[in-house]
């Protein structure tokens, strides 16, 4: 970048800085200010690894395996002897379970030992016993015969699973739908990588991906394709399995026939995926031992020239041998078109509903066959969120140099969304002039303006500041090549401000789920949001103020739950007489699911309020005023309550409190309202006219 150019880049983030100051310092204070700076650079925990494995020395006990009369996943356990690690694995399994229906498989590749008679004695497992040892490449394709899971996840017995690692690999199948392959990220027992997906080279030759390096290293922290993964941990659709063939018996007993099948799943132009939040710790070579020379092992070079001669023309496509691997990760897989997403900060679903709807942004943009990569702007490495956004295919990136990176990556995007009125401002002129050919995507979030110029009307003030914000955001939207706003009140404003500029709508992104509780296992209220944003603060404060006292002489004993980030100062003076301050917290399902009613009570606002998108998918009704309420379609008394006033307020939650016809009404009328709405299927189609579909990418020929 020329000099003038980066002293340019960087007196506008300066101005950009001095700006979000000056604004907070109007509506926060000076010490709401601070406290807002030093709660935005409050470190959060690093990814811990779960490594506390299962002792081998046990004594035997019968125990338990889940079982269910439709399984959706048949985890398959070939095994050849070596109980004790038999054991082990089904043990780990036993106790982190997992969310989607399994069953468990284990065929006795006739072991040499008592493993089918103490096999035998687990309830709930299937057991295959063959009456001759015909290696893991038969056993496998033995178990796959009798499976009766919609997909198969074949597992090897040296292995201990980690909470979350099977439901993290069948998600694949639904984020991505051309995925073919998930694998999980193996461990070695010390905490260490053994492989996060791997390589092929034109020579057959593979390479394990992060091997012995540190699992929390961003390179291997997100989701993403490669060549092959590991028949260590291997998620497979079963139709898709028995249409390649299952695995080849060509390189029966054993190896390459985890690399076969993902060359046979590749050409069907399907994906194979490693995804990083699946762990499974891994003892590799405790059965099949580690001198190539000797035992099974001694089949690793043989199946290398059988898979080589069966795949060479697919080969030829490959990295040679040598290839640095940076270059080599580049290409593997199949090449998808990358889009950047630049924010403020890296999103956190706990935080702010802005975050759901970027995070759901990010996996539907994979889903439509994207590669995804996050800058944040303060430059800030949290391997914890990193790992959240990984599992979801998006790769972290936190260079020392932000303008060094993307001039040295700008060939690499197709597209940039640039997320905040705050980031646009600065970066906009950057990317325009480093990466010439992509597509620039303003995602305002919110008309930061309109906020303004509405909080400027609450609080009395003039409106200079609110003016001249929208000077600089209509520039921003007509130098985009896309803008995405949340309202559809914000959409036909900027149609009528800039009519020439490409405008999409793209609200905010929930999933629907059924409420788990009726209108008498509930009580007490809810309020979702943090205090950091303005809206919030203010609405609390005119809700204990003008309304709670209305409503505890008409319901006595009522709580408000506050879920939300508040400074020390609002806790304080808020606490008590039927407010309890939560904080942030992980799982807002208890109180979505304990609450009555949600209020929305904010005085002023932009956007589509997450906090309404929230309880109405779960199916919690809420109170809200208009300008909470406004351009998601609602309509009082059907799905909604409105009210402006603290006497109409209270009056409004009294009904939704007491009358149950009316909770139910509006119980599903919400629930309808999110599905019409905010749903991802809706959020996918217009990202899909933002973005397209991904290019077609060259895939591999069935030999």
């Amino acid at each position: 970048m020329k000099p003038n150019r980066a002293l340019a880049w960087r007196w506008r983030r300066l101005q950009a800085v001095l700006q979000r100051l000056r604004g907070s310092l109007s509506q926060r204070g000076w010490r709401g200010t601070l406290r807002r700076i030093v709660q935005e650079f409050r470190p959060t925990p690093s990814r811990a690894l779960p490594i506390a494995l299962l002792p081998l020395d046990w004594a035997f006990e019968p125990f338990n395996l889940p079982t269910v009369a439709e399984p959706e996943v048949s985890v398959i356990i070939p095994v050849h002897g070596q109980l004790r690690y038999t054991l082990a694995c089904l043990r780990s399994i036993a106790a982190c379970g997992a969310a989607t229906p399994f069953e468990v498989i284990v065929v006795d590749d006739a072991s040499p030992d008592v493993s089918a008679a103490t096999l035998a004695r687990i309830a709930g497992l299937r057991l295959l016993t063959l009456p001759r040892n015909v290696g893991f490449v038969g056993a496998c394709n033995a178990g796959a015969g009798m499976a009766r899971g919609r997909h198969l996840l074949f597992l090897n017995n040296d292995t201990q699973v980690t909470p979350g690692w099977l439901d993290a690999l069948r998600a694949c199948f639904d984020d991505v739908p051309d995925c073919g392959i998930a694998g999980a990220c193996l461990l070695d027992p010390d905490g260490r990588l053994q492989e996060c997906g791997a390589l092929v080279f034109a020579d057959g030759s593979a390479w394990n991906c992060g091997r012995f390096e540190d699992p929390s290293d961003p390179r291997w922290l997100y989701r993403r394709e490669c060549d092959y993964v590991s028949g260590a941990a291997l998620m497979i659709p079963a139709s898709l399995f028995h249409e390649v063939g299952g695995f080849d018996a060509r390189y029966a007993p054993a190896y390459y026939e985890d690399t076969d099948l993902a060359f046979a799943v590749r050409a069907t132009d399907r994906r194979v995926l490693v995804q990083p939040a699946s762990t499974v710790v891994h003892c590799e070579g405790a059965t099949a031992g580690t001198d190539p020379e000797r035992g099974v092992k001694r089949h690793q070079v043989v199946n290398r020239e059988r898979f080589a001669a069966k795949w060479s023309a697919a080969l030829r496509a490959q990295p040679q041998p040598g290839t640095p691997i940076e270059r080599a990760l580049r290409h593997a897989g199949r090449r998808s078109p990358a889009l950047l997403v630049i924010e403020s900060t890296l999103p956190d679903a706990t935080r702010d509903s802005g975050s759901v709807r970027l995070i759901e942004m990010l996996r539907i943009a994979g889903g439509l066959g994207w590669s995804v990569a996050l800058l944040p702007d303060d430059g800030r490495p949290d391997v914890a969120l990193a790992a959240r956004l990984g599992a979801v295919g998006v790769e972290v990136v936190t260079p020392r140099s932000p303008r060094d990176w993307l001039r040295e990556h700008a060939r690499n995007y197709a597209a940039v969304v640039l997320s905040r009125y705050a980031v646009a401002s600065v970066w906009l002129p950057l990317v325009r002039d480093l990466v010439p050919g992509a597509r620039i995507i303003f995602d305002t979030v919110d008309l930061h303006h309109l906020r303004e110029s509405r909080a400027a009307a609450v609080s009395g003030e003039g409106g200079q500041r609110a003016a001249a914000t929208r000077r600089r955001e209509l520039d921003l939207i007509a130098a985009s090549d896309c803008t995405l706003l949340t309202s559809g009140v914000e959409l036909d404003l900027m149609r009528r401000e800039l009519p020439s500029a490409r405008l999409e709508l793209l609200g905010n992104i929930h999933h629907v789920r059924e409420p788990r509780r009726g209108f008498a296992e509930r009580r007490d209220l809810l309020f979702i949001g943090g205090f950091a944003h303005p809206p919030n603060a203010d609405a609390v404060r005119w809700f204990s103020e003008g309304v709670l006292p209305l409503l505890r002489e008409r319901l006595p004993g009522v709580v408000l739950h506050v879920i939300g980030t508040a400074d020390a100062h609002s806790r304080r003076a808020l606490t008590g007489n039927g407010i309890v301050m939560h904080g942030r917290v992980d799982d807002l399902d208890p109180w979505l699911d304990g609450c009555r009613v949600s209020i929305a009570p904010l005085r002023f606002g932009a956007g589509v309020k997450g906090k309404i998108n929230t309880a109405m998918s779960r199916g919690l009704p809420v109170v809200a005023t208009g300008v909470a309420a406004e351009a998601m379609g609602l309509c009082d008394g059907t799905d909604v309550l409105l009210a402006d006033t603290p006497g109409a307020f209270a009056d409004a939650v009294v009904r939704a409190c007491t009358d149950e016809a009316l909770w139910l009404r509006l119980s599903r009328g919400g629930l309808d309202n999110v599905r019409r709405h905010f749903s991802p299927e809706r959020a996918r189609a217009a990202l899909r006219r933002v973005l397209g579909d991904a290019p077609g990418r060259a895939g591999i020929t069935m030999p």
